[in-house]
């Protein structure tokens, strides 16, 4: 069933529903539990999820005929309930009221995935549902990984059998954003029967490819492709990196980090972000840029620390550290500071003015560390016995 329309024109009904003037039959919706009750669930359990799943569906039908008459979800304006009507539109295949959902979804920042919904009801949503969590540029997450593991927990709850399942992760594919997936992550896939092995062969080197990639010119030649939905990134709560790793002639990671001149400026004055996680030595790390005032409170700077994240543990480990920034005209990586640490825990140790250069001059139109209103940075990590 759907709503009335013909040749693009949109009837609206609204004036019709629930009004006694034009219903003279009332509609009487009962909703029905056909699910399976596991023996280990208590009854007041069973009577609570119960009562709530059937509430919520309940809701979701009402809108739904609602929007049958009225073309309109004005009364709908929270994630979870957009999706819920979704489902129902979904299962009883009113397909313009998947596309109504589906265009407000994209429109609303969304965290992702357990702040909108228990994951219970993530797994239960159809094909239509995860796909336009997956289609939406604004997923408040702090990486891609995150909603990878999401789509296969997904995967697996729906489809049991291998071939299935991975014929569903084919068609997922071009909505998960491979190229900002960390490396460790992206290793896995291909050691794992999610793809076929050609398909996940596919996958991973064109991430791998996208990140190696520095001609800014060439990347947004790759995300102006129509196809190209996968390369855009996402609105990341923790900044993408890329990553290098050696293990001779002794352990070292170098990482790079961009961040945009607007980035930057939101910085002022004394907020702080974070990269991505990686690792060394056994440890994860990330960093994180600043801004602050410095030790005599006067002036501001462009700051960057190095954390560990390990908690709890008792394995120490000393780092050498270095950071760089590119610099115009040359366009080369400068040494900016250096150091060594002994990291044991929880800790963090960096410069508050990292380039050596006031607020104002750092972030001015003619800033040489901005190049194409982009910094570059780069900590080259290393742990030598």
């Amino acid at each position: 069933m759907d709503s009335n329309s013909d040749r693009g024109f949109v009837f609206c009904f609204g004036f019709a529903f629930n009004n006694v003037q034009f219903s003279d039959h009332l509609l009487r919706i009962e909703i029905t539990n056909g699910g399976e009750i596991t023996n280990g669930d208590s009854v007041q359990d069973r009577k609570r999820r119960r009562r709530d799943v059937n509430t919520s569906e309940e809701a979701a039908v009402m809108e739904l005929l609602k929007f049958m008459y009225t073309n309109s979800l004005s009364s709908v304006t929270d994630v979870p309930a957009l999706f819920r009507v979704l489902m129902a539109a979904d299962k009883f295949e009113v397909a313009s009221c998947m596309q109504y959902c589906t265009r407000s979804l994209l429109n609303i920042p969304m965290t992702f995935p357990y702040a909108s919904f228990p994951p219970e009801e993530l797994t239960a949503l159809p094909l239509v549902g995860i796909m336009t969590l997956l289609m939406s540029n604004d997923l408040m997450i702090t990486s891609e990984d995150i909603v990878y593991e999401v789509v296969l927990k997904w995967a697996k709850a729906n489809y049991s059998v291998l071939e299935e399942r991975q014929g569903i992760l084919n068609h997922l594919a071009p909505y998960i954003r491979f190229p900002y997936m960390t490396c460790p992550r992206l290793k896995k896939i291909l050691t794992s029967d999610d793809f076929e092995p050609s398909v996940a062969h596919k996958l991973v080197f064109e991430a791998l490819f996208f990140k190696a990639e520095t001609s800014l010119a060439h990347r947004a030649a790759i995300k102006a492709d129509s196809l190209g939905r996968r390369f855009i990134e996402r609105s990341y709560t923790c900044r993408p990196i890329k990553t290098v790793e050696f293990e001779v002639p002794h352990r070292q990671c170098i990482v790079y980090l961009d961040l945009t001149r607007t980035e930057c400026n939101a910085l002022y004055p004394s907020n702080r972000i974070f990269s991505q996680k990686f690792h060394l030595g056994g440890k994860e790390f990330l960093l994180s840029p600043c801004c602050n005032k410095d030790q005599q409170n006067r002036f501001h700077h462009f700051g960057l620390f190095l954390w560990s994240q390990e908690k709890g543990s008792s394995v120490s480990v000393t780092v050498n550290y270095e950071f760089s920034s590119r610099w115009k005209p040359t366009q080369e990586f400068v040494v900016r500071r250096k150091g060594k640490y002994k990291f044991t825990g929880v800790q963090s140790i960096g410069f508050r003015d990292v380039l050596g250069a006031p607020w104002a001059s750092f972030i001015g139109e003619d800033s040489p560390y901005f190049i194409n209103d982009l910094l570059h940075l780069r900590a080259q990590l290393s742990i030598r016995l």
